[in-house]
């Protein structure tokens, strides 16, 4: 039978034929026959099994050894013995590796040929043996899965005892770690897959069996992901072990972990980098639930040094894995942990910026019910991200166009989305966690960290140092051995123009320059701080002008005393009517401008006058319901006498510690405007009481031209500033008590800036009282901002009306003869004259993103502006004339209006954008387009400078030392930028 066999496999016949053969042959396995015959069968099938050329013979091979081993089983058990198995499994068979899954194949066949036999104990221990040097060999994913199947099939050749048992699981471990996929087509990818699900799935039933040897597993799943062995990466296949993983072992693992002082940070961030690669598994479930958790576990032990590595490493990876629908459920979980958690910086959201159209456009046109309900949950949390991480609209809004036609979340589920994810602690230790030390941008300007909430700080910072004059006028100050905030402004300067860094952390400035009433790591008002910034410097000069005046003077004189004298001296000098030039302090002649408020009785016409400085204007918003009714602004309250509605401290009278506002603000026809908590209500009708044809005249045509605006889409900084300086009705229960009439009168107030400053610092009052919510909410009104802007300036000329170099001085008329005040007023041809233009260039805008003063987000466009122009630029043709609305209405004219600015002339990378570390260019069509893109994000405090003025600098200076039009530093503070630079460059080598 068995040379009828061979001559069979060997024939030519026909296939048909042969499996008829065949069929005849197994049938005749019930015949009985000699030990030898049965030998020569068992032979002869094994050859077939083992190396029969083709499928047919290998197939004839099996289905002999079956058949007759079943019917002479005491034979085959003779003949399968444990020589014959460890020879298969050493040495293989003829030419048959032994390390080709065949030969398991037939040991498998065998075994369950030989169940009831008493020899097959002796085959298990040997298997046990076998199985363990098998699996410390490496075997390739082939060989290993069909191990794995047949110990499935046998539990009985499973390693026994613990420590072999042990060893077994973590060699096992070890063995996925090196698995690799033989091909990249689908069909061999999904073999690779099937493989390794059978080796973890094996794994998975030592683990119920034998509890005891999941840890120790685990470890060595670790340790492997752990290893910073660069010359072997461990494979991707290790996902497949986490899903047999207990979810309720993430607790106590991840404490474990996270709490290990033997594990190093750098085998931490190895490990975390290996699970996240796991992601890419398919069908893998829980990675995403491990890999969070750890994430997790990492922050609670304030690990963020690993957690920022891992972000800023992974989130690409990550993100790319939403384009496979197996694995996109779990990168989507983890992309939004990490963007979520990465709160203190936009660096790992900006990486994956790039990516996202492309990838919305694909969920869009793939149609399918799942890819839409993913594409609504990337949506959710790209808007989080950009309303967290605002000032960047060349980087959003190419995604802003793309999902404008999915739903938007929110505000209030975007806070909580946010307030949930965060890190447990975002310390101000975290920005210096980062492992990256990129230099300086392409921009060659320097950003400042965010040390918690200080956006508004640094917004303010990048705009004064980018007032180009101010900033030469800071750093060429001689201030060594002075440890005054001037000094620490200065400090700040020069590392902002000479670091190596691509930001600097201004802790000490912050510590310095922080008004004593904010409340640190929270948000605050950019206004409010700048004012109270400039107030410090300017008292601070004062005072060390004063203490150097007594020094001079009184060359002996004990501590006490002299502390007193220049105290005395201070309190003169503040109050002194007139100063000269030379003594007017750094900010007073950057930034320090004059008003003059005129009070006029319009039942006597005696007139009262006042003269107010000021660094800033804040401008009020009109809301249209207010215009259509309003002529003249018309303020009804309790009483006004000399307080005119003008709120404004000056800076010279102001003691050196109160913190003044040094702002004047004015309302501009609104209903209702904010100021540091008060409510300030106007009439919306002037009282016609003791009200003259001519001024109801002049009522009418001020109607006229506030209903002109009311039809305007878009109000701009002259609309604000002409309803600053337009008149005020006082009536009603906010007459004016006149002197002269001894009562309340109807009163009309005008008011004329009569010296401009060198910088003119407009701020935009945005935060208004919301007195049925009971809340300050934001007035989200675009104002388009001009390039150049003419400011009327009405110098005074009268001896009597003005005088000369005063900070703040009140010059009343009330009870003078009609003669004299004739006299006080100015001619007729004055009066129609229109006042001096001076030209202004927009240097910065700081903008404010957020819906309310309390929260939010601040950054800055600047550009470098000098007298003479911004970087050569010059727009002259665009240039917008903002004339006296007085003298508008006497002329029978609307107010000015703004010009659309020839921006195709604007230089190329002429502005720039600082949002706290990052500093990009961009353009003033951006600043200009801000608020359509970006609702919230609007403009709040503009700084312009004078055309045309260097404020007494030459930058040709003759030494050759300037350095880009900046003056030399002192050495002392050249030597510690120089020092540092050397520090920083060492550290990134």
């Amino acid at each position: 039978m068995d040379k009828i066999l061979e001559g069979l496999v060997s024939s030519s016949h026909p296939l048909p034929l042969k499996r008829v053969i065949v069929r005849r042959v197994v049938e005749s396995a019930e015949t009985p026959l000699s030990q030898a015959q049965c030998r020569a069968m068992f032979a002869l099938s094994t050859r077939l099994v083992l190396q029969g050329p083709d499928p047919f013979q290998r197939q004839v091979g099996r289905q002999v050894l079956e058949a007759y081993g079943r019917y002479h089983r005491a034979e085959f058990e003779a003949f399968f013995n444990r020589g014959l198995v460890l020879g298969l499994l050493q040495r293989g068979y003829g030419e048959l590796s032994n390390r080709d899954p065949a030969i398991l194949d037939y040991i498998q066949a065998g075994l369950r040929l030989i169940m009831s036999c008493p020899s097959v104990l002796e085959l298990f221990e040997l298997l046990q043996v076998e199985a363990l040097r098998l699996v410390c060999e490496r075997p390739a994913p082939p060989l290993c899965a069909r191990l794995c199947q047949l110990l499935g099939d046998f539990p009985q050749c499973l390693p026994r005892g613990r420590k072999l048992s042990l060893a077994f699981c973590q060699q096992l471990v070890r063995s996925i770690a090196h698995f690799q996929s033989q091909g990249s087509r689908e069909a061999e990818l999904r073999l690779y897959v099937s493989q390794v699900t059978q080796v973890s799935g094996l794994l998975r039933s030592v683990w119920k069996a034998e509890p005891d040897t999941l840890l120790p597993s685990l470890q060595e799943l670790f340790a492997v992901i752990s290893a910073a062995d660069t010359s072997f990466e461990p494979s991707v296949a290790l996902a497949s072990l986490v899903q047999h993983i207990p979810l309720q072992m993430i607790t106590v693992l991840i404490r474990s972990l996270t709490t290990d002082p033997n594990v190093k940070d750098a085998s931490m961030t190895q490990a975390l980098c290996r699970m996240i690669d796991w992601l890419s598994w398919p069908l893998a479930q829980h990675v995403e639930t491990w890999v969070i958790a750890l994430l997790k576990g990492l922050a609670a032990v304030q690990k963020f040094t690993i957690l920022i590595d891992v972000t800023l490493l992974k989130i690409e990876l990550v993100f790319n894995r939403l384009w496979f629908p197996l694995v996109r459920p779990g990168a989507l979980a983890v992309l939004s942990h990490m963007l979520l958690s990465f709160q203190h910086s936009p660096e790992a959201f900006h990486l994956i910026v790039p990516h996202v159209v492309s990838l919305v456009h694909s969920f869009k046109s793939d149609g399918l019910p799942s890819s839409t309900a993913f594409l609504m949950q990337l949506t959710e949390l790209i808007h989080c991200m950009m309303y967290h991480y605002s000032g960047f609209p060349e980087l959003y809004e190419p995604i802003l166009e793309a999902v404008k036609d999915m739903p938007k979340p929110t505000e209030e589920k975007i806070k909580l989305i946010l307030s949930q994810s965060a890190w447990t602690s975002q310390s101000s230790s975290l920005p210096s966690c980062l492992s990256r030390l990129p230099g300086k941008s392409e921009t060659g300007k320097t950003g400042l960290i965010n040390l918690g909430n200080t956006c508004y700080m640094n917004s303010v910072i990048q705009a004064l140092f980018m007032a180009t004059d101010f900033r030469r006028h800071v750093l060429s100050l001689n201030l060594n051995g002075c440890n005054s905030l001037m000094r620490k402004l200065q400090h700040l300067f020069a590392f902002l123009a000479h670091t190596q860094r691509e930001a600097y952390a201004p802790r000490i400035f912050f510590e310095a320059s922080r008004p004593p009433w904010f409340t640190p790591r929270s948000q605050q008002d950019c206004s409010e701080y700048l004012r109270f910034l400039l107030d410090r410097l300017h008292e601070e000069e004062r005072t060390l002008k004063a203490l150097s005046s007594a020094k001079t003077s009184e060359s002996v004189m004990n501590e006490e005393s002299q502390t007193q004298e220049a105290d005395q001296k201070a309190q003169v000098f503040a109050e002194a009517p007139c100063m000269g030039s030379e003594e007017r302090t750094l900010i007073e002649k950057m930034f320090g401008g004059k008003l003059k408020t005129t009070i006029c009785c319009l039942n006597c016409k005696s007139m009262s006058q006042k003269e107010e400085a000021f660094t800033d204007l804040s401008l009020a918003f009109c809301p249209p319901t207010s215009l259509e009714n309003i002529g003249p602004k018309c303020v009804e309250r309790s009483e006004v006498k000399d307080d005119y509605m003008v709120q404004t401290n000056t800076l010279a009278t102001s003691p050196a510690g109160e913190t003044p506002l040094n702002n004047l603000e004015v309302n501009g026809g609104c209903d209702t405007v904010m100021n540091e908590g008060n409510i300030k209500y106007f009439s919306t009708e002037p009282n016609s009481e003791n009200t003259t044809n001519s001024e109801l005249n002049k009522v009418q045509d001020n109607r006229d031209m506030s209903q002109k605006l009311v039809g305007k889409n878009t109000l701009s900084v002259t609309d604000l500033l002409n309803y600053f300086l337009a008149p005020e009705i006082l009536s009603g229960d906010n007459k004016y008590y006149c002197e002269k009439c001894a009562s309340l009168q109807n009163a009309e107030k005008t008011m004329q800036i009569i010296e401009e400053p060198e910088y003119l610092i407009l701020t935009l009052l945005r935060f208004s009282y919301d007195p049925k919510c009971h809340i300050r909410r934001k007035i989200l009104d675009n104002v388009s901002l001009p390039l150049v802007l003419e400011l009327p300036v009405k110098r005074a000329t009268s001896p009597l009306a003005v005088v000369s170099g005063g900070w703040s001085v009140g010059v009343e008329i009330s009870d003078i003869g009609e003669n004299l005040a004739k006299k006080l007023k100015p001619s007729g041809a004055d009066e129609v004259t229109c006042p001096q233009l001076v030209p202004y260039m927009l240097s910065s805008v700081v903008v404010h993103s957020g819906v309310s003063s309390e929260s939010g987000h601040y950054y800055s466009y600047a550009r470098n502006v000098t007298g003479s122009g911004p970087s050569g630029l010059c727009h002259q043709s665009t240039a917008l004339s903002l004339v006296s609305p007085q003298d508008k209405l006497l002329m029978e004219e609307s107010p000015c209006t703004v010009v659309e600015n020839d921006l195709d002339t604007e230089m190329p990378r002429e502005w720039f954008l600082f949002n706290d570390s990052r500093v990009t260019f961009t353009s003033f069509q951006s600043v200009q387009k801000i608020t359509s893109r970006f609702p919230k994000d609007t403009a709040y405090v503009l700084f312009y400078k004078k055309k045309n003025s260097t404020c007494g600098f030459n930058t040709n200076s003759a030494n050759g030392l300037w350095v880009n039009g900046d003056p030399p530093l002192q050495k002392d503070l050249m030597d510690a930028i120089t020092k540092d630079n050397k520090l920083y460059l060492q550290v990134r080598q």
